[in-house]
């Protein structure tokens, strides 16, 4: 018998938003949902994503590994690796939390060791947790507690003297210690991981790379960090953000560039839906657009896509209009696909004019100009309000595929 060679095939149809057949459908079968793919990091999709996983195990997510503040500061630092800690977050936010999946191991992952205590006392403790003689990992059945006594002892093994665990996340050294086990690699680390916390999707680092951002500002100031561009450990930035980029230092410029491997390319091409959504603008959405072969793969997928801007301030956003916005989202991926049309790219911005409030929001006409079609839901509720409602977001979704 010959081979029948697949064939792909671009259909349209009507959408209606939301749609209580489609998103009743999903729910009762979510092994068979949809693969709907988010560009983002941070915890902006934290409750959008535990919402998701009741309609559909098969989202993806690609997560910016460019953060530089918090606990995954020390741990890059220390072993000069990619953060970790939005891989982590996005894990445990799609992570099956009833009893079947491991609520122990759940319960390790999500854990912090307190920022007030001493040093002396936090080490005595990983040293229990290494031995198995803490209840944390006592709990946590066999074999998945052998396994993580094993990563934790080889992150201990390899910690300077100097490392503050104060504040650090068990589920972060859990990861930085399988990276090492393995060679410095993350994927095996990544995909234990969720195993062991069952987790409802694919969550993966665009790239794997050790670097950095960097935001070129209006004023010609450049400023190398993601701690240093969101304005949560440092005060907001006071011009815009033209540009951003990548860089192999922290402490100076030094211009490099990632590429994204076949297996990102594949889910890129096999997603169903592709988002842009909510969270920090350039160092969560865009930061996971800047990586070669990024705006190229999305280009190829003619899967509808979406933009869900911001509510409020992003300080990110300093001086961008929603249209302003739009057009970076497009700049990024042309300046990688080449000058496609912009409906390659972005088909639709959902928003909520009557009840969101927008940066330049008066200006969604000239988002229609580009070709881009401009959604007005009822995405705000009384209990979400001033942000989006994460379940109203999620019907609007379900609904486009």
């Amino acid at each position: 018998m010959s081979e029948v060679r697949p064939t792909t095939l671009r259909i349209t149809r009507s959408a209606r938003l939301p749609d209580p057949l489609r998103i009743a459908r999903y729910e009762r079968a979510p092994e068979l949902g949809p693969n709907i793919l988010f560009f983002s990091g941070g915890s902006a999709l934290r409750r959008v994503s535990r919402k998701l996983k009741r309609f559909t195990h098969n989202s993806t997510h690609l997560i910016t590994p460019f953060d530089s503040g918090g606990s995954s500061a020390t741990l890059r630092q220390a072993f000069g690796m990619l953060s970790v800690g939005d891989l982590r977050n996005r894990m445990i936010a799609l992570a099956d939390e009833s009893v079947q999946g491991n609520p122990a191991v759940y319960e390790l992952f999500s854990y912090r060791f307190d920022a007030a205590a001493a040093q002396a006392e936090l080490l005595a403790r990983l040293q229990r947790m290494v031995a198995g003689d803490d209840p944390l990992v006592s709990r946590v059945p066999a074999p998945l507690g052998e396994i993580i006594q094993n990563y934790l002892g080889f992150f201990l093994d390899a910690m300077p003297a100097d490392f503050d665990l104060r504040g650090a996340s068990i589920g972060n050294l859990i990861l930085a210690g399988g990276y090492l086990n393995h060679g410095q690699r993350i994927e095996p680390v990544l995909f234990l991981f969720s195993k062991l916390v069952e987790v409802r999707g694919t969550v993966r680092a665009v790239v794997t790379d050790d670097l950095h951002l960097v935001a070129a500002l209006a004023s010609g100031e450049t400023v190398i960090g993601q701690h240093r561009i969101t304005g949560k450990e440092v005060p907001p930035l006071r011009s815009r953000i033209a540009d951003i980029f990548l860089s192999r230092r922290l402490d100076r410029v030094e211009r490099a560039s990632a590429a994204i491997d076949a297996q990102t390319r594949g889910l890129i091409r096999d997603a169903e839906l592709i988002c842009y959504p909510i969270g920090s603008f350039f160092t969560s959405v865009m930061a996971t657009l800047e990586p070669e072969g990024v705006g190229a793969a999305i280009a190829a997928n003619g899967c509808p896509k979406v933009y869900v801007p911001n509510l409020g301030d992003d300080p990110e956003q300093y001086g961008m209009s929603v249209r302003d916005q739009v057009d970076a989202l497009l700049r990024r991926l042309r300046r990688d696909a080449g000058e496609l049309p912009a409906r390659r790219f972005l088909d639709c911005v959902l928003v909520d004019s009557g009840r969101g409030r927008y940066s330049g929001v008066e200006d969604l006409a000239a988002i229609e100009d580009l070709g881009i079609d401009v959604v007005d839901l009822e995405l705000v509720t009384q209990r979400s309000a001033p942000l989006i409602d994460e379940e109203r977001l999620v019907a609007a979704l379900l609904s486009l595929v």
